[in-house]
């Protein structure tokens, strides 16, 4: 049984959205407090976390940083907000999704069933750690991480599934369009700027490993790896 951890404010929500996923056979785990929502998630293990913005102390964003710091377990953001910047900001903040307010509790149990595969289930990787190298450069996918010679560092989990996408191609085109849907694989409208600020940033984590490879832009098409940086 797949267990659900729901940070939400309002009573009334909260209730109606344990009531339902419970009667399809979710386990689920509630809080009232909202400022050790952290000890909760480390405590219970959630397989998924629905995750309100607007809480009381501190944000939704903050919450879903601090989980990311030790999990990469699905958080879906729910929100009454529905300003283009607001899912720009969840998704950059480490959020896999996001509902916006008034929703159907169909949707929401959609979307998390289909976090729960990507995550766990029949498109979850099966076997061993994929590692991604090129160049003698190495992506550990699943703890995004980037290696080169003794150095390593941390990349965010949308900057990690860009460079998979890319380390794949080797040094064939891939196209912008689909960059974006292999990275942010969801209903969500992501702009190009958002996708060039990503890109932005995993230029400069190469550079700061001096690694032998580049992203070079191919006017028109889309992105490449280089050898030889």
């Amino acid at each position: 049984m797949k267990k659900v951890m729901i940070v939400e404010d309002s009573e009334n929500i909260r209730s109606l959205l344990q009531n339902y996923l419970e009667k399809y056979g979710y386990q689920t785990v509630v809080t009232s407090e909202f400022t050790s929502v952290l000890n909760l998630f480390l405590r219970e293990k959630p397989d998924v976390v629905l995750l309100d913005i607007n809480l009381p102390s501190y944000d939704g964003y903050y919450w879903c940083r601090q989980i990311r710091q030790h999990s990469t377990s699905p958080i879906i953001f729910i929100s009454a907000r529905s300003g283009e910047m607001d899912q720009v900001m969840a998704i950059e903040n480490g959020g896999d999704d996001y509902i916006e307010k008034p929703f159907s509790y169909d949707i929401v149990l959609a979307k998390i069933k289909s976090q729960i595969r990507r995550a766990y289930g029949e498109y979850a990787a099966k076997q061993g750690e994929k590692v991604l190298e090129y160049e003698g450069v190495q992506l550990f996918v699943e703890r995004f991480e980037l290696r080169y010679q003794d150095q390593k560092c941390e990349l965010s989990k949308k900057e990690s599934k860009l460079l998979e996408v890319l380390l794949e191609r080797g040094e064939k085109v891939t196209g912008r369009d689909r960059l974006m849907e292999k990275t942010w694989d969801t209903d969500i409208f992501v702009d190009d700027n958002t996708l060039n600020v990503y890109i932005t940033r995993l230029r400069k984590k190469l550079r700061d490993l001096h690694v032998p490879i580049s992203i070079e832009s191919v006017r028109g098409e889309g992105y490449q790896l280089r050898a030889g940086s």
